[in-house]
């Protein structure tokens, strides 16, 4: 099976998956997305995949949501998708992808869901 990863290598919740990706044998692509975020069209087509809006995929705890208002309920998706492009910091990690889907896997056993 092959599996891409949106990763953090600093996240503890990304290292996590990514090691129950490699114990149970998956080809990995790894995307560190803060170095090579995703276009708009994919991040697009991975939520449309795991069944959630922009704003569920979005980092609300990072302080740099609520100093642009992200976290008001009136914020658009199309304003979070233009927040994300601008700082991938606020994509919500980690997102994997298999042929069974995609899941954003908080908590990491999610990932358990498409392998």
């Amino acid at each position: 099976m092959k599996a891409t990863i949106y990763h953090n290598p600093m996240c503890g919740t990304s290292r996590k998956t990514l090691e129950i990706l490699e114990n149970e044998g998956v080809n990995v692509e790894i995307v560190e997305y803060l170095k090579a975020p995703p276009s708009r069209e994919e991040l697009m087509r991975l939520y449309a995949r795991a069944g959630i809006t922009p704003r569920q995929g979005l980092r609300d705890k990072e302080p740099l949501a609520e100093e642009l208002g992200l976290t008001d309920p009136a914020t658009s998706d199309e304003q979070i998708l233009d927040a994300m492009m601008e700082h991938p910091i606020l994509i919500q990690r980690p997102l994997v992808q298999t042929e069974k889907g995609v899941r954003l896997c908080r908590p990491q056993d999610e990932v358990r869901q498409i392998l």
